[in-house]
């Protein structure tokens, strides 16, 4: 098997794993951990994780230059996508979520139009436009009447933020995945992302009762540490080696087909028209700013 096809399918393993997280985390918040007690549990445990793994690997020596971006990267990667990610899936819903993570490649294209100069086309303008009125029809009109879910455009707001920050990250961390194994970076951005997150997080972890946990509660947790933390990140960063920052971010698109399923079979969420519709629009637009330009032949 070549190294694209299994960088490939790495990407896709990512994107099943990110799915499936979820349905799973939004059934342990609030009720037995908080959204920020949760992240200080990711991250603390990625680290931990990494760090262990990286006894196996080639040892490197991070050049001072690059310090400056490790620490950027850290604060949109491990910071600000975790956060806002999390208290997003308490506030809102599990397809909810699923919907508006796709419109990350939208943000790597406007971010790339801004700091690389990448070329603005009427297609893509048409794209980001029916991709931010899909996200803000499910921000105004998706509000539900749910227990679990109490504040459900605030929820979508926060996936927006959550987006946006995933978006600078994959474009902040890709001349670093060229110069570094994929274990050195991990494990020194998880060790920043502990220091970044600490104050945020370290209150509502304190607040866990380990004691009075069940196993369903228990088991989720560490499918969220070891599989959607651990191991996407460490996917997603082997593929990133292999294969184009587009190509990856074309997986995007299998992550709502795969969490609707999901949450439908666990009964965890439903579909309705509002969903439905800015489901198609988000879809759309990702698709038109993602889309390669034609070559001009002469």
């Amino acid at each position: 098997m070549d190294k694209r096809t299994i960088a490939l399918l790495a990407a896709f393993g990512a994107s099943l794993i990110y799915a499936v997280n979820h349905t799973v985390a939004k059934g342990v918040m609030p009720t037995y951990v908080k959204p920020f007690g949760f992240i200080m549990l990711r991250v603390v445990g990625a680290s931990v994780l990494f760090w262990i793994a990286s006894i196996w690997t080639p040892r490197q020596k991070i050049e001072r230059k690059d310090w400056p971006r490790f620490l950027i990267c850290a604060v949109f990667g491990m910071g600000i996508n975790m956060l806002t990610f999390f208290k997003g899936l308490q506030l809102s819903t599990p397809i909810n979520s699923a919907v508006m993570i796709t419109i990350s490649p939208i943000f790597v294209f406007i971010l790339s139009a801004i700091f690389i100069k990448e070329k603005i086309t009427i297609l893509r303008t048409t794209g980001i436009v029916l991709g931010f009125i899909g996200a803000l029809g499910l921000i105004l009109f998706g509000a539900e009447i749910r227990q679990d879910a109490p504040n459900i455009p605030l929820g979508n707001i926060m996936f927006i933020i959550n987006a946006t920050s995933y978006g600078a990250y994959l474009l902040l961390i890709k001349p670093l995945t060229a110069k570094y194994h994929s274990i050195t970076l991990m494990k020194w951005l998880f060790l920043l992302g502990v220091f970044i997150t600490f104050p945020i997080t370290f209150s509502e972890c304190r607040e866990i009762t380990w004691a009075s946990l069940p196993f369903d509660a228990i088991w989720k947790i560490i499918f969220v540490v070891v599989c959607t933390t651990f191991l996407t990140y460490l996917l997603n960063i082997f593929a990133l080696k292999r294969i184009k920052a587009s190509t990856l971010a074309a997986f995007i698109y299998l992550q709502p087909l795969l969490a609707i399923s999901f949450a439908m079979l666990m009964g965890a969420d439903s579909l309705n028209t509002v969903k439905i519709i800015s489901a198609i629009l988000v879809f759309l637009g990702v698709y038109l700013v993602t889309k390669s330009p034609k070559k001009v032949t002469s």
